[in-house]
């Protein structure tokens, strides 16, 4: 029975090794071509810059004008066909990684569909399927047996008959497996098992029946994400992203999406993944560089505080109350009354020309929908063609600039930043409002500032933004949603995992964001694919997330060392390096609470390592071994994690067991906690 199994399997591999070996050919001779045109164009391009600067001063501006033009068509051209070059040359590496054979109802044959990174079309004939077509979801959503797919001519049911996955690396197959759940676990637990990446890859060959779920809706307009670590949220987030932009390639480009990153460290590690997938990169931006487009000319702020460096109760307290919902309800309030509390209208006459107060408080109200200044420079425009239609004397009108400045008059509060303190007067809570200078903002008021700013004068708002992706959903606060909604008033999808909450002061919940998003689309990703099995059920003693299930991929168990000193943890981390650096692995973080302590360790081990340091000035992941906080890991993966000073006074509060969990499961391969002292308490030693 083996030995027939044994001959099946390698009647398999023999069929589809040569399959890939004729479409090897095909895609040489694809390229081939692709090199050609692209030669031709370049060939192009340069002879006519080159007869247009060596006739200049003899070609008429009309023939000049038609060069220029064609010029510009040969560029564009000429870009199309490298990026098709670029698409096949990938392709020849590893062209397809699954084949579905679908039988339909009316059929009598079952067709084979390959399916790849991209598609690939020879002579009419299309003979890889991007994964994104409607016809490769099967490959994700079914087993064997009754299937069916969405086309864009309606539904299609028949049956799955075959099912086969491929490992094809530099053009030759590594293996070729006919597909059962168990292959498939299988097939998981190879990718799974890899060491880690400097950036972020596709997952397109592994994407999950739930991932694919989401990744294909197209129906909802805006969708929560709650995902437990390493559930591949941030993966499946921007594999939607490409879905989308191939699916609606009409309606929507990547130059219409935009993705909220926390820092410039994850938002380079998600970097490729994108490209990968055949797109253009998308416009990655933070709240602090929202911050500084919207703020411009008006006020400065201060860097965001590591609120596990702060010991200023009376800061906590103002970050605590700001991040609430009740802040945002009394906000809100405040916006709603402002604009009538602060306006109070008088006459604007000239002569017998007359805009009487009762008629300007009309026009006011009229024009509520808009901030309070766009109102009145609307309102002077209409007094001016007012006067200009009764004056039917030819008398000399005021100016404009003076009617404006006679509505500004009537304003009680002159300035956004006066108007922003005014809430705090007028709620009786001035205590909670600070300034560290002159036209200053501490962080934490940035975001309410914007909100009454944007009901004063107005924010800038992104028309060319169409979906809005949210990570680290858990990270910000309720007003922070409310300005983003503002300035991006497009779908959005919102992901993140309220177990990894870094901020003690942090008090926006899971249900405040439903709240804010009603009528979004919520959805869970529960299973951790990052982590050993080991590794997971680790974190779960810290941390017990009632709704995660790991993926049984085993590995070695954790390791909790008990140091006699500091110094002795420090020379484990040592030993630790050396044994690194000669294994196979390529990534080992070294996780340490806080930013200054990352420092004052990244210091000592760099003076006998070549170590890397992520703080929030870095701008980028690189492999090897990294120093780094926990606010900074977060998002990121290393094949071995280190965690020094596990002790019972480092980590001790309700909070710390959300830190702890955190720094435990950016390790995908191996965990080492170290601790001197008494190991913290967190660690639950006895499940």
């Amino acid at each position: 029975m083996m030995k027939e199994d044994q001959n099946t399997r390698d009647n398999l591999f023999s069929e589809e090794a040569e399959h890939l070996a004729a479409i090897g050919m095909l895609l040489e001779e694809a390229l081939k071509k692709a090199k050609e045109d692209v030669q031709k164009i370049n060939k192009e391009y340069m002879d006519s810059k080159r007869y247009m600067a060596e006739y200049r001063g003899e070609i008429d501006p009309h023939e000049m004008f038609q060069n220029e033009l064609l010029l510009k068509q040969t560029d564009r051209t000429g870009a199309i066909s490298t990026e098709i070059r670029d698409r096949i040359a990938r392709m020849k590496e590893s062209p397809y990684f699954a084949r579905i054979d679908f039988r339909e109802n009316d059929s009598e044959e079952a067709e084979s569909y390959y399916i790849g990174p991209f598609s690939f079309r020879h002579k009419n004939e299309l003979l890889i399927f991007d994964w994104r077509a409607p016809v490769a979801g099967m490959f994700y959503d079914f087993e064997p047996g009754p299937a069916g797919f969405e086309a864009p001519c309606g539904r299609i049911d028949g049956e799955l008959t075959k099912k086969r996955q491929f490992k094809i690396r530099d053009g030759v197959m590594e293996y070729a497996l006919e597909s059962t759940s168990n292959i498939q676990d299988d097939v998981l637990q190879r990718e799974l098992s890899h060491t880690s990446d400097e950036k972020m890859k596709s997952i397109i060959s592994t994407i999950q029946k739930e991932q694919n779920r989401i990744i294909r809706n197209e129906k909802a307009e805006t969708m929560i994400i709650q995902g437990v670590a390493g559930s591949g949220k941030t993966s499946v987030a921007l594999h939607r992203i490409a879905y989308l932009l191939y699916r609606f390639k009409n309606r929507l480009s990547a130059g219409n999406v935009a993705i909220l990153s926390p820092n410039k460290v994850f938002g380079s590690y998600i970097s490729n993944v994108i490209p990968e997938l055949g797109e253009e990169p998308i416009y990655e931006l933070s709240a602090a560089d929202i911050a500084k487009i919207q703020l411009e000319g008006t006020a400065e702020f201060e860097r965001e505080k590591d609120p596990l460096e702060s010991a200023d109760e009376t800061w906590a307290k103002r970050v605590c109350f700001k991040s609430s919902m009740k802040f945002a309800a009394l906000l809100n309030e405040y916006i709603r009354r402002m604009p009538d509390e602060i306006f109070q209208p008088e006459d604007i006459s000239c002569g017998r020309l007359n805009a009487g107060k009762e008629w300007i408080w009309q026009r006011y109200q009229a024009l509520e929908k808009y901030p309070v200044r766009r109102r009145l420079a609307m309102i002077a425009d209409d007094i001016y063609d007012r006067f200009e239609a009764e004056n039917i004397m030819d008398e000399e009108l005021p100016g404009m600039a003076f009617i404006r400045k006679s509505l500004a008059a009537m304003l009680t509060v002159k300035t956004p930043l006066a108007l922003y303190k005014d809430f705090y007067v007028k709620n009786g809570v001035i205590e909670m409002f600070r300034m560290p200078a002159g036209k200053t903002l501490e962080w934490e008021d940035v975001y309410p500032f914007l909100y009454v700013l944007h009901a004063y004068e107005g924010l800038k708002q992104s028309k060319i933004t169409k979906l809005l992706v949210i990570d680290e959903m858990q990270d910000y606060t309720p007003v922070q949603y409310m300005v983003f909604n503002l300035i991006f008033p497009c779908p959005k999808t919102i992901l993140g995992d309220f177990g990894q909450i870094i901020s003690p002061n942090h008090r926006c919940t899971l249900d405040d964001i439903k709240r804010i998003y009603q009528g979004a689309e919520f959805v869970q990703l529960n299973k951790s694919y990052r982590s050993t099995f080991e590794i997971i059920t680790f974190a779960d003693r810290i941390q017990n997330a009632v709704t995660l299930e790991a993926v049984k991929r085993h590995g070695e168990k954790p390791q909790i060392i008990a140091c006699t000193d500091e110094t002795d943890e420090i020379h484990r981390m040592k030993e630790a390096i050396s044994t690194f650096e000669t294994g196979g692995n390529v990534s080992l973080g070294i996780i340490l609470k806080t930013d200054r302590e990352a420092k004052v360790m990244y210091a000592i081990l760099s003076k006998e390592y070549s170590v890397n340091l992520i703080t929030p000035k870095s701008t980028e992941f690189r492999n090897g071994v990294t120093v780094t906080s926990i606010r900074m890991a977060k998002g990121l993966e290393f094949d071995e994690v280190m965690i020094p000073h596990a002790d019972s006074l480092t980590y001790a509060t309700e909070y710390d067991r959300s830190l702890l969990y955190i720094a435990c499961t950016r390790a995908m391969h191996k965990l080492t906690i170290l601790y001197s002292g008494i190991l913290t308490t967190l660690i639950d030693r006895r499940r």
